[in-house]
């Protein structure tokens, strides 16, 4: 399973290198380019504008551009171009991780759920 991980392009002590996202922390400087799944919430630096789909976030349903300055989600996909950002929050501390405790703290049961479970 270690091998399905998401990986990150992070500058470390002056060298870019690539680790598997859980060792992000606030703070790294990311490298996001076409195809990558962006590993952690981050701010965008300079470079050309990004095309980000986070429909899997947002429900949009086209890729929005974002730019230097600009914040880019956990989980979300680079569709066009490339661009340095710094790590702003990863884990359970991301727009993503907030958004699932949340659907994870409900414990509502609906009707179906009342009806096809009872015995």
């Amino acid at each position: 399973m270690a091998r399905l991980a998401p990986k990150a392009k992070i500058l470390r002590d002056g060298k870019w290198n690539e680790k598997d996202a859980s060792m992000l922390v606030p703070g790294d400087m990311i490298s996001i380019k076409l195809g990558d799944i962006i590993p952690a919430d981050a701010r965008l630096l300079d470079g050309d504008p990004l095309k980000i789909d986070q429909s899997a976030l947002t429900g949009e349903s086209l890729p929005v551009t974002k730019g230097p300055g600009d914040g880019v989600y956990s989980g979300s996909t680079c569709k066009q171009g490339e661009m340095e950002a710094v790590v702003l929050a990863t884990g359970v501390h991301t727009f993503f991780g907030k958004a699932a405790h949340l659907v994870d703290s409900i414990n509502q049961v609906g009707h179906f759920q009342k009806v096809s479970t009872k015995r």
